[in-house]
């Protein structure tokens, strides 16, 4: 998550439970054949691990970026007991340098900010995607307002196809879908959602 708000996130992760649970998104689970054994992946705003556990449960090289430091023990917790590692960094994604490139990166419900931010987000992220790789977004779309299962109670915040597309114009997009269903992956997110997946390739 980011730092904007640090005590926000910090009593938010600091609990005994694990607020989106320890399996890895349906999301990400359902795209598992993105998930190369041997190729490096990055998971930005990686909360309490379950993702980037996953993905390096899949043989894959993972950093996983995130704020809280709550959430990051957890995560490191985690990944212990599912037995495989990960390079966790905390940091605030709203100023990291996004120096590395990796092969994957993964966002799943990082929609944490509004539009501007989510500009800055998206380019320092797209930057991080080696040329020729992929980059997987997974989060709501503005009816999940009417919702309240999960994510902010920010209709800007949320994505729709055109705002996913518009990001990222020059890439091969493989996936670009909204659709509604119900999900449970902890307190966090829980019941009928808003959903949209984004999957693209970067130019070579």
């Amino acid at each position: 998550m980011t730092g904007s708000e640090p005590p926000m996130w910090e009593d938010r992760f600091n609990t005994p439970d694990y607020v989106f649970g320890t399996e890895p998104a349906l999301f990400l689970q359902e795209h598992a054949d993105h998930l190369t054994p041997g190729a490096s992946a990055l998971a930005v705003a990686d909360g309490e691990g379950r993702n980037s556990v996953f993905m390096a449960q899949r043989g894959m090289r993972v950093t996983a970026l995130e704020f809280a430091p709550s959430a990051i023990s957890k995560a490191r917790t985690l990944a212990a007991e599912k037995g495989v590692e990960v390079t966790f960094r905390e940091v605030d994604v709203l100023s990291h340098d996004w120096a590395d490139q990796f092969e994957l990166v993964v966002g799943i419900f990082i929609q944490f900010v509004g539009p501007a931010d989510r500009r800055r987000l998206f380019e320092g992220m797209a930057r991080s995607v080696a040329p020729g790789c992929l980059i997987l977004l997974h989060g709501y779309t503005p009816k999940q307002i009417d919702y309240g299962t999960g994510g902010p109670p920010f209709a800007e915040n949320m994505y729709t196809e055109e705002i996913l597309r518009d990001h990222f114009p020059d890439w091969s997009v493989l996936e670009c879908r909204a659709y509604e269903r119900e999900i449970s992956e902890g307190r966090g997110h829980n019941g009928r959602s808003a959903l949209i997946d984004f999957v693209a390739r970067k130019p070579a």
